[in-house]
């Protein structure tokens, strides 16, 4: 089977599953999609991050409520931390389902771009720093995904001093000095967190540093993974409001005639159908990067981000007004795609702050 026909058969397996309204955690491990990155040799599917971006997508188009973005940015964050007898362990039960690690990324940072006076942009949403001196993590992070629902939290921090190397440490939640809080958004159909440290222990087999020569790339390659998922999910945003607006405008009649046949409803669904269609390039070739650790994955990821999440709360924003008084109401379910879109916009940096980041190849 060609990686066309797994894709299609793992996407049409994932649109069945996350019919149920919220799926629990046991229901995606006992589906696999827990351990679906695990390498063979920790009991996992040894897939890649293709395959993860296929079930991403799915729940953005069912605008499902689950940890999953949580969990495969966790697994995301063991694999990319240098092997150990404790970072196996996890994997294997992560591949188990017996834990549900999520990563807290903490700060944006990166290498390609400095981003000094780019604060105050637009719609962005911090996410805090942490730093470990010794064997203690203190610091902050808001917006934190799915942390709240997490068996353990694998915190993205820095050894403080000139080097500033970068660290995962593994941190129980109810440890001395640490709190977790929920945090409450508009969107239901997330669980956001901030989590803060303050002085909080961490066993010696439980931080690691990040695997490979250059431990700047490698943690920034998390934080580019973490902005490729958000990009899939408001791309699967994007498809169920395009999919659902043209069934309904077929159906939907004005003056004896369906309202699909009026230009001005044609022209707003050709302009969603742009909007959609180079969202697919944009995601595709930043799923391609990252899966592959291309040098320049940083910018595919930035421009899927920018593109998809903006372009999202405007394609969501048709759909609602195409609907007509009925997309308003409650009982049409758009408004969940929109307040989801207009999150998704925001967390993980902004499509301004990415933006910002592409112009820097240009200084």
């Amino acid at each position: 089977m060609g990686f066309e026909e797994l894709h299609g058969a793992l996407r049409a397996v994932a649109r069945d599953l996350l019919k149920a309204p919220a799926p629990d955690w046991s229901l995606l491990a006992s589906s696999g999609w827990a351990g679906l990155e695990v390498p063979e040799e920790q009991d996992g599917a040894g897939a890649t991050f293709a395959e993860t971006a296929v079930i991403l997508r799915e729940m953005g188009r069912a605008a499902t409520r689950s940890p999953y973005l949580g969990v495969s940015l966790g697994v995301a964050a063991l694999l990319a931390a240098a092997p150990g007898t404790r970072r196996n362990q996890l994997l294997r039960q992560v591949a188990s389902g017996r834990e549900a690690p999520v990563a807290v990324l903490g700060e944006w940072m990166t290498s390609a771009a400095d981003w000094t006076g780019a604060e105050g942009l637009a719609g962005e949403i911090g996410h805090g720093t942490f730093g470990i001196k010794g064997r203690r993590i203190s610091g902050r992070a808001e917006f934190v995904p799915d942390a709240a629902d997490a068996s353990r939290l694998l915190i993205f921090a820095r050894i403080p001093g000139r080097c500033g190397w970068p660290v995962i440490a593994e941190v129980a939640p109810g440890s001395p000095g640490l709190s977790v809080e929920r945090q409450p958004v508009v969107d239901e159909t997330r669980r956001l967190a901030i989590v803060t440290a303050d002085d909080v222990e961490v066993p010696s087999e439980s931080a690691w540093r990040f695997s490979g020569d250059n431990q700047q790339d490698a943690a920034e390659g998390l934080f580019d993974r973490a902005t490729v998922a958000i990009a899939c999910d408001s791309l699967g945003l994007m498809e169920a409001m395009l999919d659902a607006t043209v069934s309904y405008v077929k159906v939907r009649q004005q003056f004896g005639k369906p309202i699909g046949s009026f230009q001005a409803v044609q022209h707003a669904c050709a302009d969603m159908l742009v909007q959609v269609t180079v969202g697919r390039e944009l995601v595709g070739a930043a799923v391609s990067a990252v899966t592959s650790n291309a040098p320049d994955a940083w910018v595919a990821a930035s421009m899927a981000k920018s593109h998809v999440t903006a372009a999202a709360v405007d394609v969501v924003g048709k759909a609602m007004q195409l609907h007509g008084g009925i997309g308003y109401t409650w009982e049409s379910g758009i408004h969940a795609y929109l307040k989801r879109a207009a999150l998704n916009r925001a967390i993980f940096g902004s499509p301004a702050r990415h933006r910002w980041r592409l112009a820097t190849r240009y200084e």
